[in-house]
């Protein structure tokens, strides 16, 4: 897509949008930067576009800067449901994301990962092992630096391994993957798309473009994606903790094994995987498919996977106090993702739950809490308290605790728990009642505990 002389109105200037506006003033592009918030209400870092030819029109809606504007660039955050993006086609204006954007003009070449959990440790995981294998790679798209910033500086040699949401897909148009994955599918984001068939044929779009050239990988152990496969027009690749595939990762008496090309490699015993829990080894070894089909050496991915300390706020450790560790898992935005935090707690373990509401229904997390038999005690915060405090009850958990701050709820964690407990913060939920984001709402809990004495 050539961009020079066109005339670009960028929506939303959080990180994505102030790399999307970059990288079409680099391609010659008239750019016109927006949002609805004026310049010091933003908490994003606005210099970047502060030596360029750009025209500021912060503070006002979008709505009125349509005409004459030949593309329309939209951040995740804003629907494509907004009123002013569906005048904006009736009026005939290309309407694209940020990452729609990046794969049309950032050299390199494209891994994309998608599902409801696991994303951000894969990807992450993935451009560690490209990095092992000695090529450049960026982590992008929900992660690290936008994808369009990246592009900035990558190279056709380099690699963008990019974590994609269903947001982002939601104006995709010719994203184009070389090696895409889908790593499982739960219950998430109903507030926006609905349903969860819309929200699926929302991840299903990072295949859409793929050729018999490519390579899908697909978690073998999730039935959801089961008639999935067959919608794929790429190679498949599968992996499974559980049983062994045709043509990918799975785990063989202890040993990560490699399926590929007519070959079968063991790539490391499971128990040497540094990052804990079964849904780690998931994303090893679907990281494990990702990484070969990318053609990194075996021997890079099996180190990579012996020394990977995983990522910041995704059952992260925080700190040891009293004889209580304090976990940070502000990841854990839906019901799944803290199934599976819940499912990585060997100890006694007051859990903190709750945050903005994204409809979804909290029964399978309170039916694994009361499975596991390690969550002693909850302290609920944020607008879906009441919902989530009715859900435990409703099944017989009454080690209830409310709490109006995050602050009180560690308080109140720190009273309840004994030596010899954990403290998780995994709310389930996402965190926009409260913080600004999972990240913010992550930090904020670590200085919390860190302040503790």
């Amino acid at each position: 897509m050539n961009y020079q002389g066109k005339t670009a109105l960028v929506v939303g200037m959080a990180r994505s949008g102030v790399g999307a506006a970059q990288l079409l003033c680099q391609c010659g592009a008239r750019v016109i930067v927006n949002d609805s918030k004026r310049r010091e209400e933003l908490k994003g870092d606005l210099s970047p576009l502060d030596a360029l030819e750009v025209t500021w029109a912060l503070g006002q809606p979008a709505m009125a800067l349509l005409e004459g504007v030949d593309v329309l660039v939209l951040s995740p955050g804003i629907p494509d449901t907004a009123p002013f993006v569906k005048r904006a086609k009736e009026m005939g204006i290309y309407v694209i994301g940020e990452v729609e954007l990046a794969s049309q003009l950032a050299p390199g070449e494209l891994a994309a990962i998608t599902g409801t959990n696991g994303k951000t440790t894969t990807t992450t995981l993935v451009a560690e092992m490209v990095r092992c294998g000695g090529r450049r790679a960026f982590a992008v798209g929900n992660i690290g630096d936008s994808y369009a910033a990246a592009g900035l500086e990558s190279r056709p040699e380099d690699v963008m391994v990019c974590e994609i949401s269903s947001f982002q897909m939601e104006t995709a148009d010719t994203f184009h993957p070389r090696v895409a994955a889908l790593l499982n599918i739960t219950e998430d984001h109903l507030n926006r798309h609905g349903t969860m068939e819309v929200y699926t044929q929302m991840k299903m779009r990072v295949f859409a473009n793929q050729t018999a050239a490519d390579v899908a990988v697909f978690n073998d152990d999730d039935p959801a994606l089961k008639p999935l496969t067959g919608q794929v027009r790429s190679r498949v690749m599968r992996f499974s903790r559980t049983h062994e595939v045709g043509e990918g990762a799975f785990v063989r008496d202890g040993i990560v094994m490699l399926k590929w090309a007519g070959q079968e490699t063991a790539v490391l015993p499971a128990a040497d995987i540094y990052i804990p829990g079964p849904h780690n080894l998931e994303n090893a070894l679907a990281a494990v498919c990702i990484a070969t089909a990318l053609e990194v050496p075996v021997g890079a991915i099996a180190e990579t996977l012996r020394t990977f300390r995983g990522v910041e706020h995704r059952i992260e450790f925080t700190r040891e106090l009293d004889g209580v560790i304090y976990y940070n898992d502000s990841k854990g935005t839906n019901v799944d993702s803290t199934i599976r935090a819940v499912q990585t707690m060997t100890r006694p373990t007051a859990i903190i739950l709750g945050g903005s509401d994204k409809h979804c229904d909290f029964t399978p997390l309170v039916r694994e809490i009361l499975a596991s038999g390690q969550i002693r005690e909850a302290v609920l915060i944020g607008v879906t308290a009441d919902q989530i405090e009715r859900t435990l009850r409703e099944n017989g958990y009454n080690a209830i605790h409310r709490a109006g701050t995050l602050q009180e709820a560690v308080e109140t964690c720190r009273r309840l728990a004994s030596p010899g407990w954990n403290v998780l913060l995994s709310p389930a939920c996402a965190s926009f009642d409260m913080f600004q984001d999972y990240e913010q709402r992550g930090r904020i809990f670590k200085e919390i505990v860190r302040a503790l004495v």
